[in-house]
């Protein structure tokens, strides 16, 4: 009798299983889809949110999340790809409470969202979300602002109601960089790090919807018809607070410390290192620009900061060339203004100040160098 108990339950889950991956399950009339908007995390892939979309139905004891949001770490070559564009994300369907069990350990909060479906949109959505998983659509290349979590989710709600309803109504005045700033506000070196390699792109005017809490406001006032795609977002799990620790190193005040003080050792062999720092990095910047399908790393002018143009200077010194030392510390002054004018509209003007003023003062520092050294040719 118990043999035959867990063969039929066996049975059922395989049943379940088979009509979970081929869409064949039928939704009973109190089904009900949501969209699921998770807070920021503390890790750099979580700290935007995350969007997923939950189907509960108790008639067919059905309670799945579909998350677009999924990659794997051990996929071969995973930063070089990662950093080219052609990193494959992929979706995944997991059990409503071991989505809402991971995030509890991860404490961030999670906001559900019921959309406003007729029984056959919700079946469509269903068997969308479906074979999302059995076909080639399960792989998409991610991308920044133009292909994640939140906007492959909000493409299924869109076809499932018939028209691009659901659009961005929120932060319209502001660019893509002044959306991301606030996020990062309290992870200096990781913002820093954001604002650098990002290039013109994201200081576009951010139309797109991209970010879920974005997508929680937007969805909010969402009509199709006169009547709300959406019904008010209940909170289903909040985060605890937790005491904000203030890092020793990871702030701007630290950052400012460490250029203050190399600047102040006035010590040749140190601003060269730390030209030579830059100058890579703005190869870097140049050639990823060149390799990446990242059109947000694009036409980076962060590279008139980070100047390949050092090397070629530290070469010139290193020859004892003072002609072209001047040239290009000359060349060097004259881009950082540029920089500076650029960046005078910039959330990130005050974080970048510090490494623009030290490497004003170091290729100073060289210019009268290279002055000196040319006196005797002169006369």
């Amino acid at each position: 009798m118990f043999k035959n108990k867990i063969f039929l339950l066996f049975l059922w889950v395989l049943l379940l299983s088979n009509s979970l991956i081929f869409g064949q399950m039928s939704l009973g009339k109190n089904a009900e889809v949501s969209i699921l908007t998770c807070g920021e995390g503390n890790e750099l892939y979580s700290l935007f949110g995350h969007t997923a979309i939950r189907i509960k139905d108790d008639i067919n004891a059905l309670d799945v999340v579909y998350n677009y949001g999924t990659f794997d770490f051990s996929t071969e070559n995973f930063y070089l790809k990662f950093v080219k564009g052609d990193l494959r994300y992929f979706v995944t369907a997991t059990t409503y409470n071991d989505f809402f069990n991971e995030y509890v350990l991860e404490n961030r909060s999670i906001y559900e969202q019921k959309i406003n479906l007729t029984d056959l949109q919700k079946q469509q959505l269903f068997e969308r979300l479906n074979h999302s998983l059995e076909s080639e659509e399960k792989y998409y290349t991610y991308k920044f602002i133009d292909r994640n979590c939140t906007n492959m989710v909000v493409d299924k709600v869109n076809q499932t109601l018939g028209q691009n309803c659901i659009v961005k109504t929120t932060e319209k005045d502001l660019s893509y960089r002044q959306i991301l700033y606030p996020y990062l506000r309290n992870h200096f070196i990781e913002n820093l790090g954001i604002m650098i390699i990002f290039g013109k792109k994201v200081d576009d005017n951010g139309e797109k919807l991209f970010l879920p809490n974005q997508f929680m406001e937007s969805l909010k006032t969402t009509k199709l018809y006169g009547k709300p795609v959406s019904e008010a977002p209940k909170l289903i799990l909040k985060a605890e607070a937790q005491s904000q620790t203030t890092s020793l190193w990871n702030n701007f005040y630290a950052f400012t410390l460490v250029f203050l003080l190399i600047v102040l050792t006035r010590k040749t062999w140190i601003y060269l290192t730390l030209f030579a720092i830059f100058g890579l990095l703005g190869t870097f910047l140049s050639l990823v620009g060149w390799y990446s399908y990242h059109a947000e790393v694009a036409w980076n002018y962060n590279t008139l900061l980070f100047n390949p143009l050092l090397l070629a200077l530290i070469y010139c010194y290193w020859q004892q060339n003072f002609v072209w030392v001047k040239r290009f510390t000359q060349i060097g002054i004259v881009m950082l203004m540029a920089l500076v004018v650029i960046l005078l509209d910039k959330p990130n003007l005050v974080m970048f100040l510090p490494m623009i003023l030290s490497m004003l003062l170091m290729l100073f520092y060289f210019l009268r160098k290279s002055n000196r050294a040319l006196l005797p040719t002169v006369k």
